[in-house]
C-alpha cells in the first residue's frame, strides 16, 4: 500500500472538554429518548489541532495493557447488524467468546451496544461522537457491576480484576469516513487530564470522563479499518497502580485524507464487563 493511500500521520481537530469557570461538577442531562438529543449541559468544548498516527502495519505497538486499546483481525459470523434483538441473540454470544479468547477473561457480560450510522436517525445527525471522552468513570464502572450482575456474585467479582472493554468494528464497508481516534494511555496525565461528567437520566445517574487538552497526548488510529478488523477499547481497569493502562480517551474525527466519495461510517460497538479469575 502506497504512503498516499496509507499515510503515516494525518492532521485533525479534536474537541476537548472545558470545565465551567466556577469549578462545578460537569453534568449533562440526557433525554429519555436518545434520538431527541441532550437537554442541558454546563460545559463547552474547545477544538485543538493534533497529529494522529496511523498504526497500520505496526498494530503491535499498542496493546490493552500498554496503550489501553488493541487491534485484531477476526471476521464476525453475524454480519446483518440491522436488528437490535438479532445482534443480542447472534452477535453477543460470538463476541463473548472472542473477548475471552483475546484477553484471557473468564466471564464477559455485555450491557449495551450502539450502531452509529444505522440507528435510524437523520444522516446529518448520526455522525459518531466527536468529543474526547472515556465512557465510564471508576464509580460508574463499579455501579455497572452491581446493576448487571446477580447480587450474590458481586462481592467476589469486585475482589478480582475486572474491566470495561468496548468491542468496536465497522460494518458494511471500510470505515474511512469519521474514523475512530484513540489516545495512547502512556501519554495521558491520569490525574490532571480527566474530568468526571455526570450523566443525569430521568431515572438514574451515570458518570463518564471528559478529557482536557494536553499537548503531550499521542492520538492513533487504524486507517481504513475493515469489517473483518476490530479494536478493543479499555474504558476501565480495576488495576490502578500504574502498571497497566487504566482507560482510553477516544473520539471520532474528520480525516482530511478520506476520499470525498467515501460512504458514511457505519459501525457497531458493544460494551462489556470483563472479569478474570
Amino acid at each position: 500500500m502506497s504512503s498516499e493511500l496509507n499515510p503515516t500521520t494525518t492532521p485533525a481537530t479534536i474537541t476537548y472538554f472545558t470545565p465551567p469557570p466556577d469549578g462545578a461538577r460537569l453534568y449533562r442531562r440526557v433525554n429519555a429518548d436518545p434520538k431527541k438529543g441532550e437537554l442541558e449541559k454546563n460545559y463547552d468544548g474547545v477544538e485543538k489541532g493534533v497529529i494522529i498516527e496511523n498504526v497500520r502495519g505496526k498494530e503491535d505497538s499498542v496493546t490493552l495493557d500498554t496503550a489501553g486499546f488493541q487491534f485484531f483481525t477476526s471476521p464476525a459470523k453475524h454480519t446483518a447488524f440491522t436488528d437490535d434483538a438479532e445482534i443480542e441473540r447472534e452477535y453477543y454470544p460470538e463476541s463473548i467468546e472472542l473477548i475471552k479468547k483475546l484477553t484471557g477473561a473468564s466471564r464477559v457480560v455485555f450491557f449495551d451496544h450502539n450502531r452509529p450510522g444505522v440507528d435510524g436517525r437523520d444522516p446529518k445527525l448520526r455522525q459518531p461522537v466527536s468529543l474526547a471522552h472515556v465512557d465510564q468513570s471508576t464509580a460508574a464502572s463499579i455501579a455497572r457491576v452491581h446493576r448487571h450482575l446477580p447480587p450474590s456474585d458481586v462481592p467476589s467479582l469486585l475482589k478480582r480484576r475486572f474491566q470495561i472493554i468496548n468491542l468496536w468494528r465497522p460494518i458494511s464497508h471500510v470505515a474511512l469516513d469519521w474514523p475512530l481516534a484513540l489516545c495512547d494511555y502512556r501519554s495521558v496525565d491520569a490525574k490532571n487530564d480527566i474530568l468526571p461528567v455526570a450523566l443525569i437520566y430521568p431515572d438514574r445517574e451515570g458518570e463518564t470522563l471528559g478529557v482536557k487538552y494536553n499537548p503531550d497526548h499521542r492520538w492513533k488510529y487504524l486507517r481504513g479499518t475493515t469489517p473483518d478488523e476490530l479494536v478493543l477499547i479499555k474504558c476501565f481497569d480495576s488495576i490502578q497502580d500504574g502498571s497497566v493502562a487504566a482507560f482510553t480517551p477516544h473520539t471520532g474525527f474528520q480525516d482530511p485524507s478520506t476520499p470525498p466519495d467515501a460512504p458514511l461510517r457505519e459501525s457497531v460497538e458493544l460494551r462489556a464487563l470483563v472479569f478474570y479469575d
